[in-house]
C-alpha cells in the first residue's frame, strides 16, 4: 500500500473512532439527564434496601431547590427511613392505608406517601446533582414495577414533572418517572444487587472507555507515520 492509501486509511479510522466518540458523548448526556433511582433493580421481598433518587440539574440558569417523590400507592413501602442529606429539610408525609397490611411486628396502616427536600443553602448548582436516600424495610414479595414520580422544583419557579410511565413499544417520554423492577424472587441467588448509585451505566463507561482509547491510538499512529515519512531521505 502506498503512503497516501496508508494515511488515507489511518485518517478513516480516526474519523470512525472520532464518529462512536462523538455519538457517544451526545448520547449519553439524555439519559443521564433524567431523574432516576438506584438499584434500578432489585430481587422482590428484598429487604432492608437503600433506595437512592439521583436529580440532575439540566438548567443553565436556575438551581434546584425542591424535590418531591411520591412513594408507589398500590404497593405500599410499609416501612421508610430518610437520610438526611446536608444543605436541605426533609418533610415526609403519610397516609392511612385502606386495608391494614400483617407483618411479623404487627398490622401497619400508616405508610409514607412522599417525602420533600427543601433547600436551606443554595440547592443544586447548573452541572450538577445530588443523591437522595431512602431505606425501605423491605419491598414487596413479588415481582412487579414500581413507580416513583417526582417533583423537582427550579429557582426560576419552573416545575419539572418527572411523572411519565414508559410504554413497550412506544418512544421514551421526556420526562420519565424513576422506576424500580422487582425480579421473581428465585434470581437472588445469581448474585448480590448492585448498590445504591450504580445504576446501569458501567455499559455506556465502558463504551466511552473503549471508544477514547480507538480515536487516541489512531491518532498516535497518524502522527506515527507522518514523523516518519518526515525523515525519510
Amino acid at each position: 500500500m502506498t503512503v497516501a492509501g496508508r494515511i488515507r486509511r489511518i485518517s478513516g479510522l480516526v474519523l470512525g473512532a472520532l464518529a462512536v466518540v462523538s455519538a457517544v458523548l451526545l448520547g449519553a448526556p439524555a439519559a443521564w439527564a433524567h431523574v432516576t433511582v438506584h438499584p434500578s433493580s432489585l430481587p422482590a421481598g428484598s429487604s432492608d434496601v437503600e433506595l437512592t433518587f439521583r436529580v440532575p440539574n439540566e438548567r443553565d440558569d436556575a438551581d434546584t431547590v425542591t424535590v418531591q417523590v411520591f412513594l408507589p400507592a398500590t404497593l405500599p413501602l410499609l416501612t421508610v427511613d430518610v437520610l438526611p442529606v446536608p444543605g436541605w429539610k426533609a418533610t415526609v408525609e403519610t397516609r392511612t392505608l385502606a386495608k391494614p397490611v400483617q407483618t411479623d411486628d404487627g398490622p401497619v396502616s400508616q405508610v409514607v406517601s412522599d417525602v420533600t427536600w427543601t433547600a436551606t443553602a443554595g440547592g443544586i448548582a447548573p452541572g450538577q446533582y445530588e443523591d437522595f436516600s431512602l431505606a425501605a424495610g423491605a419491598v414487596p414479595d413479588h415481582a412487579a414495577t414500581l413507580v416513583f414520580k417526582a417533583l423537582q422544583t427550579y429557582s426560576s419557579g419552573e416545575i419539572v414533572r418527572w411523572i411519565e410511565v414508559p410504554v413497550a413499544g412506544q418512544p421514551e417520554p421526556d420526562t420519565p418517572a424513576p422506576e424500580l423492577t422487582l425480579t421473581p424472587a428465585a434470581s437472588a441467588g445469581s448474585g448480590p444487587s448492585a448498590p445504591a448509585g450504580t445504576g446501569g451505566g458501567s455499559g455506556s463507561d465502558a463504551l466511552s472507555i473503549t471508544a477514547l482509547a480507538l480515536s487516541a491510538l489512531s491518532l498516535l499512529g497518524v502522527g506515527g507515520l507522518a514523523w516518519r515519512q518526515r525523515r525519510r531521505p
